[in-house]
């Protein structure tokens, strides 16, 4: 079974673990999981000159706090108790782990100097705490937070901010479910005025929560008492209040012993007339030995949340961790294998999207299947071989010497400057494809999960990328437009000899007749420069040319993707392994230049991360009762 020593113990392990890793509750400007808001501790709540810390030097019977007018706590103090078995009482302070105290004045100077290392000598306030262990054989086992105390005006030098700013810290501690809240009210002061219980009611309404503490009980008017109170009739709690006697200040000016105090504490409650029948429940040695069970039993009841807590926060860091990358190695060559492991995970995702694993691939089919086609039925040749251009390039291509049988330079002169007009579709189809490679390039940097910590890497990527893009489309605008030529360069034969043989009757006005047809009534001869002649050639042209464009429709797909796609899926980031292979170790350094928010956020998570699962062996490393 696991004994308080152990469970308290434990609890006091992870909360030095906490602050040393940088939980210590509340916002801190990275939303991580806070695991010291889960715990269960002792938070000490009191106005000021409420008599706390003579209740905290009471309970460890010894003087060690600082003193003074005014905010004398500005940090969260975290004090552990562990009781020895016999030998020398002494103090540890969390950030001096190899320094042993046995004198506890400079105990209280040391506090007094390791708060000003935070907040300064101004007065200002820290919520980051600090850590005492006190290792005596006076003491029981239990761990109290003393929280500045509740104060409602500011003091010279002081903000006028500051009476909020402590009231929020105070509050961000007792408003935990697992916070034990000890509320110290002066008996010499109304209980309906206590800061302490003022905050504490408002926080732990039923009560359940709050332990009412009160101090200066030999300081009432005479006549006077506090039964109301501590008997539970004037402000009921659901755990009993507790009365304290603190050595007078004229006893802390003759730094009577705290162990003679403790002993005149009981004798006071014993003798007392208004107070005897209840000295077995007063006292700070009985408010010690209360608290310290009921922390226990808390701690118990809370560790199987808590260990789920943990668990699951334990799986969210990792996989964050994960999302975030694993730390740079210093060394060139970690930094180059990192750098082309990078590189590998982006060609991939970007292979994705061209093969269909991931959206925007269809986008070149697109090209293909619509802009194409379409640009090749926009192209003007209706214009083009239109009667009267027909007439004039068929016209101007004979020269002075009419054509006698076929106009075949005005053929070819047609179908050569018909087939120029397919470059343009070519040439589009190439750039269509280029910018869609391009966004795809974009897409899968932003999509690559372990780019994204280096802005440097991934605009050095992007623009190899592009240059190798440019690249592919340069060659493939060459073949392309080179097809096109080919098609200029050497027309189809076949095509021409098929067609039907120019059959025309003239008409009996037909001119041209030569004298020796009209003196023979022979068959009148062809008038080659008839409108129905030029139609003739124009619908000629028109076929071939629709013969041309259904080739090249499906030869530029080709051409492209063998020049761009392929060449993409292929060698996209060889010009980028070039330059890499030329770069000295600082500039690869520059390189994985990542992101200071996301190397912060890591550092950050990593440290958390360390803290939940030192607290998880912490946890395992004791036996539990089941």
């Amino acid at each position: 079974m696991a004994t308080m020593d152990s469970l308290i113990g434990l609890v006091n392990k992870i909360q030095r673990a906490c602050t040393v890793l940088g939980d210590h509750g509340g916002a801190d400007g990275f939303s991580l999981p806070t695991l010291w808001e889960a715990l269960p501790s002792v938070a000490v709540v009191g106005g000021q000159s409420s008599g706390k810390s003579s209740v905290l030097e009471s309970i460890v019977g010894r003087d060690f706090l600082p003193r003074g007018s005014g905010i004398v706590t500005r940090r969260p103090l975290v004090l552990q108790l562990h009781k020895t078995e016999g030998g020398q009482e002494y103090a540890e302070f969390l950030h001096l782990p190899k320094r042993k105290f046995t004198d506890f004045a400079l105990v209280r100077k040391e506090i007094q100097d390791e708060t000003d290392r935070i907040t300064g000598k101004t007065k200002q306030i820290s919520p980051v705490p600090i850590h005492l262990s006190i290792y005596s054989p006076n003491v029981v086992n239990l761990t109290l937070i003393d929280l500045p105390g509740l104060t409602k005006v500011a003091v010279e030098g002081q903000p006028e901010t500051i009476v909020q700013e402590i009231e929020s810290m105070v509050r961000s501690y007792v408003e935990k479910p697992n916070s034990i809240i000890l509320a110290i009210s002066p008996a010499n002061q109304d209980i309906a005025t206590s800061d302490a219980i003022k905050l504490a009611r408002e926080v732990d309404p039923t009560g359940d929560r709050t332990f009412g503490v009160m101090t200066k009980l030999d300081l009432m008017d005479k006549g006077t008492n506090a039964l109301d109170v501590l008997e539970g009739r004037a402000y009921k709690l659901q755990h009993p209040w507790v009365g304290i006697v603190n050595r007078s200040q004229a006893d802390i000016n003759r730094n009577v012993d705290m162990i003679i105090a403790r002993r005149k504490e009981r004798e006071y409650f014993a003798s007392s007339p208004d107070y005897s029948h209840l000295s077995s429940k007063m006292g700070s040695e009985y408010l010690a030995q209360l608290l310290s069970k009921h922390l226990e039993a808390v701690i118990r009841a809370q560790i199987p949340s808590i260990t789920l807590l943990i668990n699951k926060t334990i799986d969210e860091l990792e996989s964050e961790m994960n999302h975030l990358g694993r730390p740079i190695a210093g060394d060139a060559g970690a930094q180059l294998y990192l750098i082309l492991e990078l590189c590998r995970a982006f060609d991939k995702i970007f292979k994705e999207h061209l093969d269909g694993g991931r959206p925007g691939g269809d986008r070149i089919y697109g090209v293909f299947d619509n802009q194409l086609p379409t640009a090749l039925r926009k192209l003007p040749f209706d214009r083009h071989l239109s009667l009267n251009n027909v007439r004039k390039v068929v016209s101007e291509a004979d020269g002075y010497q009419p054509h006698l049988i076929a106009p075949e330079q005005g053929y070819r002169r047609l179908i050569e400057s018909s087939l120029n007009y397919f470059r343009g579709p070519a040439e589009a189809s190439v750039d269509a494809v280029h910018y869609v490679l391009k966004e795809l390039v974009r897409k899968s940097i932003a999509e690559t999960q372990e780019l994204r910590r280096f802005p440097t890497l991934q605009t050095e990527l992007a623009a190899a990328s592009y240059h190798s893009l440019e690249k592919f489309r340069e060659e493939s605008r060459k073949t392309t437009v080179r097809l096109v030529d080919m098609e200029a360069s050497y027309l189809t034969v076949e095509f021409f000899r098929k067609l039907p043989q120019e059959v025309e009757k003239a008409g009996p006005d037909a001119r041209g007749s030569t004298p020796a047809n009209s003196a023979n009534n022979s068959a009148p001869t062809l008038d080659r420069y008839s409108e129905s002649h030029f139609r003739r050639i124009a619908s000629n042209v028109s076929s071939y040319i629709g013969m041309v464009a259904e080739t090249l429709k499906n030869t530029i797909p080709k051409a492209v993707v063998h020049c761009q796609v392929r060449e993409a899926k292929r060698s996209l980031l060889n010009y980028f392994y070039t330059q890499v292979g030329r770069k000295e170790a600082k500039q690869l350094a520059q390189m994985l230049d990542e992101d200071p928010a996301l190397m912060e956020r890591r550092q950050q998570c990593a440290r958390r991360l360390e803290l939940y699962k030192s607290a998880r062996d912490e946890i395992d490393a004791v036996s539990w009762a089941r």
